[in-house]
């Protein structure tokens, strides 16, 4: 077993026995009913961002993988390129505005074609567009190539709960296979009339309303992980924003991708194609362990 992967196999051991086995065909749990309450909707993927530890609230997060490392750089990189051009065109409209003005005895020129000029405005657009293609489509089939997988886990997304099985570990099959939904205590405060103050709920001491579940995916870190994806009534979008991507869930249809983790932590997500009735609350909680 790699060396990212040595405390994995014996919390494969415990998922087991303990209280994230369960086996196929089991019964789905009856769904609760829907009591919004004002604006939880609205503060949503901002509760989302304040529980990714160290995430900006101006900008994307860096994540914790190779390629949301990868993501956070060429966005970067275009976000300067588009500073760039911002301040070459306004610069140019200042100075065409307050520089050639009619109050300082300007005159318009005559000329109304120059294939020097037009050549320039041509070309260089095509040049910045490659610079930004090039990298973008190279990314993109890093982030396709799933070959060389270490492990492989299948993501099922039903309304309103996602279901994990440990389909391949190191060549074996770990046997683990489990629903994964809100946990008990987001679940009664969202009722109306609950009486408990939704930012009571915290891990940590960060607020984890309608951000944490009853049983997390638990992963090991260092080790190239290929996730299948399918749903099994609606569209569906599998999103940890820490990871880099996220994966429509559709139903007759498996979708795919990786990631490699490389800091033990609890990363945390929610579903982000709407769903139906309780989309907001079927969040998504990752352990990397390692």
């Amino acid at each position: 077993v790699a060396g990212g992967a040595r405390g994995f196999p014996a919390r494969c051991d415990y998922l087991r026995r303990g209280g994230l086995g369960e086996r196929r065909g089991a019964s789905r749990r009856r769904l609760l009913p829907l009591a919004l309450p004002g604006g939880t909707l609205a503060a949503f993927s901002g509760s989302l961002l304040a529980a990714e530890a160290g995430h900006s609230s101006v900008n994307m997060t860096r994540g914790v993988t190779e390629v949301s490392h990868a993501i956070y750089d060429l966005h970067m990189y275009t976000l300067w390129v588009c500073v760039a051009i911002g301040v070459v065109v306004f610069g140019l409209m200042f100075v065409a505005m307050f520089r050639f003005r009619k109050s300082k005895g300007a005159v318009a020129a005559t000329w109304d074609h120059s294939t020097k000029l037009e050549a320039i405005w041509t070309i260089i657009p095509i040049l910045i567009l490659i610079g930004s293609a090039w990298p973008a489509t190279t990314l993109l089939l890093r982030m396709a190539d799933t070959s060389g997988s270490e492990m492989t886990v299948k993501v099922t997304g039903y309304q309103w709960k996602w279901r994990y099985e440990y389909v391949d570990f190191f060549g074996k099959g770990p046997g683990i296979n489990f629903v994964s939904s809100l946990e008990a205590q987001s679940t009664r405060a969202r009722q109306l009339g609950s009486g408990i103050d939704p930012a009571s709920i915290q891990v940590d001491g960060v607020s984890t309303y309608l951000l944490d579940v009853d049983k997390p995916l638990v992963l090991p870190t260092g080790v190239k992980i290929r996730f299948v994806f399918t749903a099994d009534d609606v569209i569906h979008a599998w999103w940890v924003p820490s990871l880099g991507w996220k994966q429509d869930a559709i139903p007759g249809i498996i979708n795919s991708a990786w990631t490699e983790i490389s800091q033990p932590g609890t990363y945390r997500g929610q579903c982000a194609e709407l769903c139906g009735r309780d989309h907001g609350f079927m969040p998504i909680v990752v352990k990397a362990v390692p």
